[in-house]
């Protein structure tokens, strides 16, 4: 038994030795500035705090609509903008299942979601 317990120390030791724990990882220095989009995404879904949609261009704030009635709305949205972006953005009470939806829809469609958040 005590031989047993020797050999996996020494395994153990070995391949502890042998492993390269030293990665190395390109992480941005503190003096360097965060370049701002240059080609930002114009055609934008709002999911609002009671889980109804305003699509961007186009869309008003005072007349959300429901899910079903985006759809065909955000396709041209995209399609204007010549670009397979699409940028949602979310209310902090909105349902996850009510930013899903567009995230679905984006992925069925095959365009870029681009998930915009407040600081």
């Amino acid at each position: 038994m005590t031989d047993l317990v020797f050999l996996l120390l020494i395994f153990f030791i070995i391949m502890s030795l042998m492993s390269n724990n030293q990665t190395p990882i390109d992480l941005p220095k503190t003096d360097q500035d965060i370049k701002p989009v240059i080609d930002p995404v114009e055609a934008t879904v709002i999911v609002t705090e009671d889980n109804q949609y305003v699509v961007l261009p186009g869309g008003s704030m005072e007349e959300p609509m429901e899910f079903d009635e985006i759809k065909e709305i955000t396709a041209s949205a995209v399609e204007k903008s010549g670009k397979m972006k699409l940028k949602i953005a979310g209310h902090r009470n909105a349902s996850y299942e009510a930013v899903f939806n567009v995230l679905a829809l984006s992925q069925a469609n095959a365009w870029d979601p681009v998930l915009s958040y407040d600081k």
